[in-house]
């Protein structure tokens, strides 16, 4: 497939580029700024809040697919999360169907969930429970790719990614780890499976002791390979494990995050 990969030069778009073309896929990359040194690929910077910045990489390239990667990767204001997640998924999603390119896979995230309490294993019908304005914003993008699937005919599949690292760094990554190995055989399930319309997917491998359910992900083709619990004996206990462990979304649904809306300065 012919992939357009954006945020492409970010910490997963660049794990994404080399594992995808790893697997066969030609991919086209899309960022602010340009290409990492030795990157031998189309390469356009742009926004991807930028309607008419997007449309014009559609229109030069032909592509089979979409995997969206860009967005600010924490906290901010309302406005500025809506903008940097939602916006820029309808202005990717607008392109697609205006050139008839119909899979769409989305970098959504734990934080969608994040207020629910920690208890059994959570799967993906629960309903939407956010810790953040990113957690609001990654709900709304999914809201808005299960339009443009109903409306469009759109197969638009939501990664909802936990804690994408090279190897676990707390106790709760015991449980919300994707490994950048996993993190590609992910996506290219997502890329690949067939007519999946849209669903969710929990994005983490394959933890012993997962806080999220696997199988809506094994349904897609994703059978992760990598287990947390490998790097367990190397993880000292921290204060705030307790009342990282008390949502699923971590330290992201503690008081430290807690902020009006708007900014007003």
């Amino acid at each position: 497939m012919r992939v357009l990969v954006t945020g492409a030069a970010g910490a997963i778009g660049r794990v994404l580029v080399d594992g995808l073309t790893d697997r066969g896929h030609t991919i086209v990359g899309l960022d602010r700024v340009p290409a990492p040194n030795g990157y031998d690929l189309p390469w356009h910077v742009a926004d991807c809040a930028d309607p008419d910045a997007v449309a014009a990489v559609f229109a030069e390239e032909s592509l089979d697919a979409v995997v969206h990667m860009a967005g600010h990767p924490g906290e901010a204001s309302l406005p500025d999360s809506l903008t940097s997640h939602v916006v820029t998924t309808a202005a990717l999603l607008d392109a697609m169907v205006e050139h008839d390119v119909t899979r769409f896979v989305y970098g959504g995230s734990n934080h969608a969930v994040g207020r629910t309490p920690r208890s059994e294993l959570l799967g993906t019908d629960v309903r939407p429970r956010p810790d953040t304005y990113y957690g609001v914003s990654k709900v709304a993008a999914e809201a808005l790719m299960s339009l443009y699937a109903d409306r469009h005919g759109l197969d638009a599949v939501s990664c909802r990614i936990g804690s994408f690292l090279p190897e676990p760094e707390t106790v709760r990554n015991l449980a919300t780890w994707l490994s950048p190995d996993d993190c590609v055989r992910m996506v290219h399930a997502a890329l690949t499976a067939t007519a999946p319309g849209f669903a969710v997917l929990y994005g983490i491998s394959a933890n012993s002791d997962a806080w999220w359910d696997l199988e809506p992900g094994r349904a897609l083709g994703y059978e992760p390979q990598d287990d947390a619990a490998t790097y367990a004996d190397r993880l000292a206990p921290r204060e705030q494990d307790e009342a990282e462990a008390t949502h699923v979304g971590g330290p992201y649904a503690t008081a430290t995050f807690e902020r009006p809306a708007l900014d007003r300065s």
